[in-house]
């Protein structure tokens, strides 16, 4: 298990949100931060320059699309390597978000918190 390693959850819905970090905290060394709106990622992401970002599709003030452009625009993407959060019927929108920083994404309503953890090492080893 990679340590040291900084991971972003970005959800809006408090208690997926919630579940996601205490799991990730409690079952790895990862030093994990949390936000529930794309503005409020995009000052962390700023501020604390996470290895991954999990981001929710769609969220108020600024959608999860709208924020993995942004930091593609800021080239935050060098640093931050991105796994959508979604529910199946956005899929077809994450084609608009073209870069070797998006490493996939995970449907919620199938998550599996094991699954999340491999995809998470899976995306920080690749091109590392």
């Amino acid at each position: 298990m990679q340590e040291n390693k900084k991971i972003l959850i970005v959800e809006d819905e408090e208690a997926l949100r919630r579940i996601l970090v205490e799991f990730l905290r409690s079952e790895t060394a990862w030093e994990v931060f949390e936000a529930g709106d794309g503005e409020e990622a995009l000052e962390l992401i700023r501020k604390v320059s996470p290895d991954l970002a999990l981001l929710d599709i769609a969220m108020p003030k600024m959608d999860g699309l709208t924020l993995a452009k942004k930091m593609m625009e800021e080239e935050l993407t060098e640093k931050t390597k991105i796994i959508f959060l979604t529910n199946s019927a956005e899929l077809s929108s994450i084609s608009s978000v073209s870069s070797p920083a998006v490493m996939g994404y995970l449907v919620k309503s199938n998550i599996d918190m094991r699954e999340v953890i491999e995809r998470i090492t899976e995306a920080l080893t690749e091109n590392s």
